[in-house]
């Protein structure tokens, strides 16, 4: 994917929590090692802004042209549970229902591939692609 990546990795969470300070600061050293990337799976309860470490971080890191990515957390499904929402953050989560739909695919020459998918609406094409 990127051939002449290089890695860097910053703890910031230990068996009694993960620290602002220490978010705080890993945030500064990445900045200083001049990392391109700052991605990251910390999340917790949403707090204002100037009080979210990551959101304070990820701001900073942005003023030098630093791309931060960060997890939307684990407290879903619900109303006001995704995390790293700030509009600096490019925030990432997945999803899943608990039931599929058939999607089968019928090839020009009339084979039928069986399939599935989330989408339970019309069929989206009506006809050959």
């Amino acid at each position: 994917m990127a051939p002449k990546a290089r890695l860097a990795a910053y703890k910031v969470c230990w068996n009694a929590g993960c620290f602002d300070s220490d978010i705080l600061a890993a945030f500064d050293s990445a900045v200083s090692d001049g990392v391109d990337v700052i991605s990251l799976t910390v999340g917790g309860v949403v707090v204002p802004y100037y009080l979210d470490a990551i959101a304070i971080g990820a701001y900073g890191a942005s003023d030098h042209y630093v791309f931060v990515s960060a997890s939307a957390g684990n407290g879903g499904p619900g109303g006001l549970t995704v995390t790293n929402i700030a509009p600096w953050v490019t925030t990432v989560g997945a999803g899943a229902i608990d039931h599929d739909f058939p999607a089968d695919v019928k090839l020009g020459n009339g084979k039928l591939i069986p399939g599935v998918s989330v989408y339970g609406g019309p069929a989206l094409v009506q006809h050959r692609l």
